[in-house]
């Protein structure tokens, strides 16, 4: 058995990050086990495996719906793109001072 730290380093992300996934059913919790007083979650390998698989379709919320959206207003292939005109810059001239007089 092996805890979910262990699990997620063999996954290759964070506990926090394998927690959160779990707590919000993008993956299915392992078995628990009382260990100390404390629910903690243990592992096999082939739950590892299982889930291994399952992250790269798991969506990266907000990231994932902008990516969409990028997608849905993609201009249309060959269509022209306006440009915006620059002006040139002026140059600054420093003027020296007006006598009084």
């Amino acid at each position: 058995m092996i805890s979910t730290n262990q699990a997620a380093q063999k996954l290759g992300i964070t506990g926090a990050t394998l927690s959160r996934y779990i707590a919000a059913r993008k993956i299915p919790a392992p078995q628990t086990v009382m260990a100390g007083g404390l629910k903690v979650h243990a592992w096999t390998e082939e739950e590892i495996e299982h889930v291994r698989k399952l992250l790269p379709k798991i969506a990266n919320g907000r990231k994932t719906r902008y990516s969409k959206l990028r997608e849905k207003q993609k201009p249309q292939p060959g269509a022209a793109v306006p440009n915006k005109q620059r002006s040139p810059k002026k140059k600054r001239t420093t003027k020296p001072p007006k006598a009084k007089g």
